[in-house]
């Protein structure tokens, strides 16, 4: 009966079928053809924005890795506005504070594996057995939301139906575990210097997947019933991005593959001590190595500090746009048309030149941008808490963190060993951000108990003595960064 079903609404929406396909590979080759040639030739722009370039193999290692997380980005927003549209349907949106509780529990077992796969296979096999399972995952999904009864079609919203559990604990999982790998990996094959100069391309082609990922992928644009369809066209999106990763590797010649010189010996020491040793690594070791360095808790504070406001931001933004928009088709176009936005601005600050505060005024000044811009988004939708505030101080908040802190972010873990790279990064990026999102929703899930009022008073006051915290963190952060930087040394 699933597989009737996937196929019957596969048959009769062939056309669209065809032409999202189609739409997908032509965005593709737009990204490759218009990017790869303006970069190559250094153009002014190009120059201006992210500084003269050492060399055209330097431009097109960056240009590739920009095309592979531009599609990363856009499968991961194309399934976003899903992850709450499809949750909210199946389970109901009230419960959203306990999934995401739930996801931290959950995907511990997947930093297990993923540290365990680290340890055992080089990082861009890694990187293609990660791209294989959410692949086939994302499958099993779309047949099992084409079912009539256990997918999407009944609209009886239930805590028992466990699927959209799960849905919701993939989609988190996936834009945790999969973009940490890839600036894990990148990070690891770029020098500081280049990577203030690359990592700027790498997140301008991020938010053009975020505009063209939900721009595309909604089921409205294609007169689908549901989104189950849409859900399989993101699997196949999913299984090309590891294919691109196999032709970087192939065609980037081992000059270019090479990282931050410092991190690189102490990593070689490292490896034949434990060789000697015969030690095996535990699943623990960037746990570990993230409690005994200062460096990497202000990184993980950061980062929980901005996921811990914005989550509270988040949900109000969706618990009002769900009243308004009760359909999960109508719900999941309005997130997508929040993801669309997102990008928009996002672009917009990449080709103004936001990423040349970093390269210009120096780590510290791009660190606490964003703490002062969320400071003041807070602020604004405390004054006037209706839909329309809250749509924009999301697009603005997340745009930003986009565009400026995620690639500067990225530049912290230059100046560390591959374990805190991989490991810590991973449990970083996976408890760091899903704990704080999981503290957040558990002060949002007790908005029953206490009302919206008391409520709105304890999340502002909450939010504002953490944006103090941040500035400090984060000047502790940059001056650690620049020492290691000056010194031409490793930092943990």
């Amino acid at each position: 009966m699933i597989f009737s079903s996937i196929f019957s609404y596969m048959t009769a929406s062939v056309e669209n079928f065809i032409i999202v396909c189609l739409l997908t590979f032509v965005s593709l080759f737009l990204i490759s053809a218009f990017l790869f040639p303006a970069v190559i030739l250094k153009n002014r722009l190009a120059t201006t924005l992210w500084g003269k370039f050492k060399d055209k193999g330097e431009l097109k290692k960056f240009a590739f890795l920009a095309v592979i997380f531009g599609c990363i980005i856009g499968v991961y927003w194309g399934l976003r506005p899903l992850k709450d549209g499809i949750f909210g349907n199946i389970v109901g949106f009230g419960w959203q504070p306990i999934a995401k509780i739930l996801s931290l529990f959950l995907i511990t077992p997947l930093v297990i594996l993923y540290s365990k796969l680290v340890d055992k296979y080089p990082r861009n096999k890694v990187f293609y057995i990660l791209m294989a399972v959410y692949g086939t995952i994302a499958i099993l999904f779309a047949f099992a939301f084409s079912h009539k009864t256990l997918g999407l079609a009944n609209t009886v919203e239930s805590p028992a139906r466990i699927i959209g559990w799960l849905w919701y604990v993939y989609v988190e999982s996936f834009g945790s575990l999969v973009v940490a790998l890839f600036w894990a990996f990148t990070s690891d094959i770029s020098m500081p210097e280049e990577a203030k100069r690359g990592f700027p391309i790498i997140a301008l082609l991020g938010q053009t997947g975020n505009v063209v990922g939900p721009w595309i992928f909604r089921a409205k644009r294609f007169g689908f019933a549901t989104s189950a369809p849409i859900v399989g066209m993101l699997a196949a999106v999913i299984f090309i991005i590891g294919c691109l990763l196999w032709v970087f590797i192939k065609v980037t010649p081992e000059d270019h593959m090479v990282g931050y010189e410092a991190a690189e010996e102490a990593q070689e020491e490292k490896v034949e001590k434990e060789k000697k040793e015969h030690k095996e690594p535990g699943f623990l070791d960037g746990l570990m190595l993230l409690l005994k360095h200062g460096y990497l808790l202000g990184i993980a504070a950061i980062i929980i500090f901005f996921e811990i406001i914005v989550t509270m931001l988040d949900f109000f933004f969706k618990v009002t746009a769900k009243k308004a928009f009760p359909l999960e088709t109508d719900f999941s176009a309005y997130l997508a048309d929040y993801g669309v936005w997102t990008g928009i601005v996002a672009t917009t600050c990449v080709i103004l030149g936001i990423n040349s505060i970093q390269r210009k005024m120096g780590m510290k000044a791009s660190l606490i941008l964003l703490p002062v811009l969320v400071g003041a988004a807070v602020i604004t939708l405390r004054v006037n808490p209706i839909l329309s505030i809250a749509f924009w101080v999301m697009v603005f908040s997340k745009a930003v963190n986009y565009a400026l802190n995620q690639p500067t972010l990225k530049q912290l873990y230059i100046p560390t060993s591959k374990d805190a790279k991989y490991k810590s990064q991973a449990w970083i990026e996976m408890f760091g951000s899903r704990g704080s999102k999981a503290i957040a929703s558990g002060i949002n899930f007790v908005r029953k108990i206490i009302g919206p009022n008391i409520y709105i008073l304890i999340s502002f006051t909450i939010s504002l003595g953490l944006v103090g915290l941040w500035l400090f963190v984060a000047l502790y952060v940059a001056k650690q960064y620049n020492k290691a930087i000056k010194d031409n040394k490793i930092v943990c």
